[in-house]
């Protein structure tokens, strides 16, 4: 497959943080999961984070969003300290948008219907609401899937439906988990596709964290990995399949991305 991003941000000439995570520790039963663990992310950067199960991508996701607190550090957005905040006032104050690997959605509910559901929770006047979703349906082509139940949606749409979903609140960041995990390659090419329209049209920071190692590389900016709960390289996606510690806990010796 041909390499879906044109561009590449690779220096932020300003250093223009999002997003920082400062010294954030995790203990899951007394087993530590992150490790005083750094991390910056840039504005309308495309974001890749790599590593083995269980090295604590999830967990990053959790802390950022607020579904978890970390056992120690901070989380910054725009320079302000939002580790205690909670969750609901991080995605709309902070504009936080999280696409989980699984769900996501109301199965029993129609296209159209989850869509305005979360119109209904985020935007209050109604015809704003209403033009924000017909955007929407537009941007993604909905428009033939609209009364077809969520249960009935192939994996692919179900994602777009998903990432619709979290667009609505017109996030700053998007966080998708596993966005590739389980999809053919037509599908995954097409969220690529998405991942970088984000990026260059909406003008969103977007971190993916996927173990579809060439496909994340595909359409990322930067990318990190993670092992024994910190950050052992980062870069982009020629430097990082280059990067000695990156080829020893994750890639191997083998690894392309073509």
């Amino acid at each position: 497959m041909a390499l879906i991003k044109k561009f590449r941000i690779k220096k932020f000439k300003d250093q223009n943080a999002l997003l920082k995570l400062d010294k954030i520790s995790m203990f899951y039963n007394k087993r530590q999961i992150l490790n005083s663990l750094d991390l910056i992310i840039n504005k309308q950067e495309i974001l890749g984070m790599l590593g083995p199960n269980g090295v604590g991508k999830s967990t990053i996701f959790h802390i950022i969003t607020g579904l978890k607190n970390p056992s120690f550090g901070k989380v910054l957005i725009n320079g302000i300290d939002c580790t205690n905040i909670p969750i609901y006032e991080r995605a709309t104050k902070f504009r936080i948008g999280y696409v989980p690997q699984h769900g996501g959605f109301i199965q029993d509910l129609t296209l159209h219907q989850n869509l305005y559901l979360v119109g209904e929770i985020h935007i209050k006047e109604k015809e704003i609401r209403n033009m924000k979703i017909q955007k929407i349906i537009s941007q993604f082509e909905f428009d033939p899937l609209l009364g077809i139940k969520a249960k009935y949606l192939s994996g692919g749409q179900k994602k777009k439906l998903v990432i619709a979903m979290a667009l609505i609140n017109d996030p700053s960041i998007l966080l998708l988990d596993e966005p590739f995990a389980a999809l053919d390659i037509l599908t995954i090419k097409m969220l690529q596709e998405i991942i970088v329209n984000l990026q260059s049209i909406d003008k969103i920071t977007v971190v993916v964290c996927d173990h579809q190692a060439r496909d994340l590389l595909s359409c990322v900016d930067r990318a990190i990995v993670l092992s024994n709960g910190k950050i052992i390289a980062s870069g982009s996606p020629d430097e990082i399949i280059k990067d000695a510690s990156a080829r020893s806990a994750y890639f191997g010796d083998e690894f392309k991305i073509n």
